[in-house]
């Protein structure tokens, strides 16, 4: 497989702040790769550098062969960027936004009103087209965005936190259409700090923390590094506060750890030893258990075993800059 991407030592400073710690990686033509980490951890920092927004302190990119540093000029002409907060107008129509990105890319007179009613169609928008950006709901707003991002037919994609405070439903549909470019051929560089998501689309993922790649590997082989030991999951009627504590002071030799809003996690050791704990541990301050699975580990696993941090700290919405 070409190489769409290559990047070695690339760093990033800010002052006393080390964003992005001397990162190498490579990323195949036609491949989803995700950029995987909480906020704060360099995913948006990296992008910046990759696509000319800034300028790495040290080591090198190269993008379709094109320096970065010396070539971003022709390099943007290849790419196309889709930023987490929409740079389109709302007192136009998501056709005259289009069509005006197709007249800034310099798309021959003749090609642009196709070129953008293709896109509109892709993207299930073309029954919109002449309503204004300003109306459109979240969801609209993020394909259409995506849109003008393939508006010049890039060879790579850069796709930062591309349904962040999406409902599920559109976040849904968003992933099916950056799924389907894929089949087009088109080299997508996605940062996200949904596990789901990077589980449900990438070839590839880059666990990156405090600016650092801790792992690169398929989706796939990251969840067999928690293969090794069981799960226990166990889901209560009503989640207190002291059941993760109480928990883990009765099973010290194992993790407990809290999933969504009524959940516990215990990873490793005999399921009858963890199944009698908790049962014990429940009937003695009168709380109920819904239901106890032993389950497959997920990529949610794989991160708290390769990372040590709580699938807590990628729960948060993105606030400010990272």
């Amino acid at each position: 497989m070409e190489k769409a991407i290559e990047v070695r030592d690339l760093t990033k400073r800010y002052g006393e702040i080390l964003a992005v710690d001397h990162i190498s990686f490579d990323v195949g033509e036609g491949e989803i790769f995700g950029f995987l980490g909480p906020n704060g951890a360099g995913k948006t920092t990296t992008i910046r550098m990759l696509t000319g927004l800034c300028r790495p302190t040290a080591g090198t990119a190269r993008i379709l062969g094109l320096d970065v540093a010396s070539e971003i000029v022709e390099i943007k002409k290849r790419i196309g960027v889709v930023p987490e907060v929409s740079n389109l107008y709302d007192e136009l129509s998501a056709f005259d936004n289009l069509l005006f990105m197709t007249q800034l890319y310099g798309i021959p007179r003749s090609q642009r009103r196709a070129r953008a009613e293709d896109l509109l169609k892709t993207f299930g928008l073309y029954e919109r087209k002449d309503h204004l950006f300003g109306t459109f709901s979240r969801g609209m707003k993020r394909a259409l965005t995506i849109a003008t991002g393939l508006i010049h037919s890039p060879k790579i994609l850069f796709l930062d936190e591309p349904t962040v405070g999406l409902d599920v439903v559109a976040a849904r549909n968003l992933r099916g259409l950056i799924g389907n470019l894929r089949k087009q051929g088109v080299t997508v560089f996605l940062t996200t700090h949904y596990l789901e998501e990077a589980d449900l689309l990438c070839d590839r993922i880059a666990i990156l923390v405090k600016g650092k790649i801790v792992k690169i590997d398929t989706p796939e082989m990251l969840k067999t590094v928690a293969e090794e030991e069981p799960i226990i999951e166990v889901s209560f009627k009503k989640m207190h506060p002291q059941i993760v504590e109480g928990l883990s002071e009765r099973l010290p030799q194992f993790r407990v750890v809290a999933v969504g809003h009524n959940k516990v996690r215990i990873y490793g050791g005999a399921s009858a030893e963890v199944l009698e704990t908790v049962l014990e541990y429940a009937k003695g301050n009168d709380i109920l258990i819904e239901e106890v699975n032993s389950i497959k580990p997920s990529l949610e696993d794989a991160f708290i075993k390769i990372t040590g941090l709580s699938p807590s700290v990628m729960a948060t919405e993105k606030g400010g800059g990272r």
